[in-house]
């Protein structure tokens, strides 16, 4: 889900002149209406709701008459040593006004801001690059590919400059199930990057109620799909070296106008790949729950309700269970010292309808994302709280620490 793309890219309203080179820094607000602001009313914007029916290829494309969306994507993949290593590529958009205020289509006037991260993890090695860039909603009006970022479907096609995800050559026309990915960044020596080819080997994954992700107890989410199904196979450079790397993947598509709750101050969001096939995804925000409810975590807030959770059980063949928020207990375990910051690195997490109960952890700790505003995301393991077996891997992101 990468829930922390809300708040970066509530900065960007407030801060575009700063972004492009006009006026002072500016700060984001997180001290009220949700975390970052988040939760304030987004009138004049398309809302989501659970009687929306998600559409392909078109919903593969950007929604500018909602606030703010991405394309994420986490990999955990290996080396030709064997070597683990993790990587994440998000393209983000929003709009900085409601349709109805939107100026003329021209190649100079721009609606909507984007920008995109990518990181490269490995041992005690953390790359991370960061770039922005803005267009117009209706920039097939003049020539999409003139602008500076964008996505579209036929073929698909999502960029930032020269940072893009986008059909494989020999891909049909509406096909999202072979793309490649290309990002780098920095110079020479310092010059770190990938070229990756992703293969679906699975179906798409609706989260909540066909599509419409619940965040709080009071309604607010958004549209949310994924596909956690990627192979994926490529080339990684990272100080100076190219390796050739293999692995697996989890892309996540999610789009909003009006996602949190005003009493909700920060997440956790997990995606899990398990050794014999199965799939989880589960996040928890926290605070907006039903305060009637039993929380079921150790780090519930009496001031702002009880945490809100949800999350997804995927077969091996694709198909999805709902999780609800009462079935699903997070409990931090251990706290790693990161960035100044005291950062859950070590969860227990139980899901009473599977009789699961694992032990999720971070290898290592050093993955902060010191990009425009700063959050955790890193790769994890996973194994059986009972016995220690391994069970899996995946990647954990936490805001609000």
């Amino acid at each position: 889900m990468s829930l922390h793309r809300w708040l970066t890219l509530s900065l960007l309203i407030g801060g575009s002149l700063t972004l492009y080179g006009c006026g002072e820094e500016q700060k984001s607000d997180t001290s009220s209406a949700g975390f970052a602001g988040l939760g304030q009313a987004a009138d004049g914007f398309q809302y989501a709701s659970p009687n929306q029916t998600i559409r392909f290829p078109q919903d593969h494309a950007a929604h500018p008459d909602y606030r703010i969306e991405w394309w994420y994507l986490t990999a955990n993949l290996e080396d030709a040593d064997g070597e683990p290593l993790g990587l994440q590529w998000t393209l983000f958009r929003q709009a900085l006004m409601p349709p109805s205020e939107r100026p003329d289509p021209t190649p100079w006037a721009a609606d909507q801001l984007w920008m995109a991260h990518m990181a490269i993890s490995q041992g005690e090695q953390h790359q991370v690059g960061e770039r922005f860039g803005r267009s117009h909603s209706q920039a097939e009006l003049y020539q999409p590919h003139d602008a500076q970022a964008g996505v579209i479907t036929s073929p698909f096609h999502a960029w930032l400059d020269d940072w893009q995800l986008k059909a494989s050559a020999d891909a049909n026309s509406d096909d999202f199930n072979h793309l490649t990915l290309t990002a780098y960044s920095g110079e020479d020596a310092s010059r770190f990057g990938y070229t990756l080819e992703l293969t679906a080997e699975g179906p798409l994954v609706f989260h909540g109620e066909e599509g419409f992700s619940q965040k709080a107890a009071n309604g607010q989410g958004s549209m949310y799909y994924s596909q956690p199904f990627w192979r994926i196979d490529g080339n990684v450079t990272l100080n100076g070296e190219t390796k050739t790397v293999s692995g697996r993947g989890w892309l996540d598509r999610e789009w909003s106008s009006q996602l949190l709750d005003a009493r909700q101050s920060g997440w956790d969001w997990f995606s899990i790949h398990f050794e014999d096939g199965h799939k989880l995804m589960a996040f928890q925000l926290r605070g907006g729950g039903d305060d009637s409810g039993d929380s079921g975590s150790d780090n519930t807030s009496t001031e702002q309700g009880a945490d809100y959770r949800s999350g997804t059980w995927i077969s091996p063949q694709g198909d999805a269970t709902p999780l609800a928020t009462d079935d699903i207990t997070l409990t931090p375990l251990a706290t790693s010292s990161v960035a100044g910051r005291d950062v859950p690195t070590r969860w227990r997490l139980e899901i009473a309808s599977l009789e699961l109960d694992i032990n999720i952890e971070a290898p290592q700790a050093n993955r902060w994302m010191d990009t425009s505003v700063p959050y955790w995301e890193g790769e994890v393991l996973v194994n059986d709280r009972a016995s220690g077996e391994p069970l899996g891997e995946g990647y954990l992101e936490m805001t609000g620490y």
